[in-house]
């Protein structure tokens, strides 16, 4: 990946490669940036496929953090810069980084750092191609979803790459990408380097916000971007005269990935930039089953995230782990048909079962023609007076109001019930009522399903990878109630 970037530079020299609110580089800037810090890197004591934590915000630097980490054939592990020190404390126990780069020397005793100025670093240093190096695994990212306790997952994906071809066989060559998400977050991450390493020109805002995402890609032409579908929905809740106002024209494809996307929000952006612009893509940070679904084609499979890419595959058992008939609900299993892994854990135990299948953790079901089905996740389910609600479903109806921001919706204990539904709301619109959104949601749900109570939140209740700390917000609850 370190030579990929020399030899796009030796191509186009002054090409725009990277750029953000304060600074942008050409190709050759870029890999000139990238060697003198791997020098650092090096004289810090780095080595082959020693990992190296990132503690940088969005934009250039992390880009060429990652590049200098590839050059020394070492393993880019970016992190929030918001985390705490002390649960990074806990991240940097598990993953044992030779370097944290971002962080002050008393954050992390015995661990080397290294401040986050990257060019008062590397000041001094040569900028000459150093000796190719390829670490035996290209990223290392932070998974801990709605358990609030991250993992470290390595992939196996070794550091090359084909900077000719596109950043992978579902995203677009070339043009320009708009990098809106965190790049702690293992989708942003990837989309973002990969197309750096094939030659796309990238646009890296420091957050996300709606109305700069929709002027940012006008201004550059943006052909290419991903979002989560926390995303979608605060775009689709700018005001009307801000979207038609909008010009998408330059787009060839919105990527949507990274939770459940309910269907009137596919719909609506369907409708807003056409089907076969809309790709939605399901795969967890491991990457070992992913599928793919166009909207033209979801359109005839409406709620699918679509059917196997290249060798995944996948499988719905039940609680004994056999099987369940076509269109049944149980939990999705994936694999590779190779049997090859895509990674491993730091932190954490395995997933693979003893028959070669990986455990996702999600519910689903497989149609007769091979669509998957994605339902929830397999311990947010709530079981109450009997019936089964999946949380996803709640949100997605919640989620539809147009006061709202965003919602979270969990089971906590009930005498009567086993468990009631509870949702906690964070609004758009501070007018709206409690009382409002139950009468919305018995409108559109069953009985079963709707929320006994609504809880009304001030503070953002998702992160800016529209990640939910749903067993914690739950735990709260039952303590306060208990």
């Amino acid at each position: 990946m370190g030579q990929a970037l020399t030899w796009l530079a030796e191509q186009q020299p002054d090409a725009v490669a990277v750029s953000d609110d304060e600074r942008t580089l050409t190709r050759a800037e870029l890999d000139r940036a990238a060697n003198r810090l791997a020098r650092v890197y090096a004289e810090q004591g780095v080595r082959q496929d020693d990992l190296m934590m990132l503690v940088l915000p969005n934009g250039v630097d992390l880009l060429v953090a990652s590049a200098a980490a590839w050059k020394v054939g070492a393993v880019p592990t970016p992190v929030s810069v918001r985390m705490p020190v002390p649960e990074r404390s806990d991240v940097v126990a598990v993953a044992q980084p030779r370097l944290v780069v971002g962080a002050e020397p008393q954050d992390h005793p015995g661990t080397p750092t290294v401040g986050g100025d990257l060019a008062a670093l590397s000041a001094g240093r040569s900028a000459e191609p150093l000796p190719p190096k390829a670490a035996g695994c290209w990223k290392a990212v932070l998974s801990g979803g709605s358990t609030g306790t991250p993992k470290v997952v390595l992939s196996t994906t070794p550091a090359t790459i084909d900077p000719t071809g596109p950043p992978s066989v579902y995203i677009p060559a070339g043009g320009t990408q708009l990098v809106a998400g965190p790049m702690f977050h293992a989708a942003s991450f990837t989309y973002a380097t990969r197309g750096m390493l094939t030659g796309q020109r990238l646009v890296v805002l420091p957050r996300f916000d709606p109305a700069r995402v929709l002027e940012e890609i006008a201004r550059h032409r943006v052909t290419f971007a991903a979002f989560v579908p926390t995303m979608l929905r605060r775009i689709l809740q700018l005001p009307a005269e801000t979207r038609a106002a909008a010009d998408l024209s330059s787009l060839v494809e919105v990527l949507h990935v990274g939770a459940r996307c309910p269907e009137w929000l596919k719909r609506e952006w369907i409708a807003w930039i056409g089907p076969e612009r809309l790709l939605e893509v399901y795969g967890g940070s491991e990457a070992l089953g992913v599928a793919t679904i166009r909207g033209d084609e979801w359109l005839a499979h409406p709620g699918s995230v679509g059917r196997p890419l290249g060798d995944s595959e996948f499988r719905i058992v039940g609680p004994d782990g056999a099987d369940v008939p076509v269109g049944e609900v149980g939990e999705i299993l994936a694999r590779r048909t190779s049997g090859a892994s895509t990674y491993r854990y730091l932190g954490a135990p395995s997933r693979w079962r003893d028959d070669g299948w990986d455990a996702s953790g999600d519910l689903g079901r497989l149609d007769a023609g091979g669509y998957l089905y994605v339902l929830d996740r397999v311990d947010d389910m709530i079981i109450t007076g009997g019936a089964n609600v999946f949380p996803a479903e709640v949100e997605g109806v919640l989620d539809g109001h147009p006061g709202v921001r965003t919602s979270v919706a969990f089971g906590l204990s009930d005498p009567d019930l086993g468990q009631r539904v509870h949702a906690v709301v964070e609004l758009a619109d501070p007018a709206v009522t409690p009382a409002e959104l139950l009468g919305w949601a018995g409108e559109r749900l069953d009985r079963e399903k709707v929320p006994r109570a609504v809880e009304i939140v001030d503070g953002p209740l998702r992160n800016e990878a529209g990640k939910v700390r749903r067993k914690l917000l739950r735990a709260e609850r039952e303590v306060t109630a208990g």
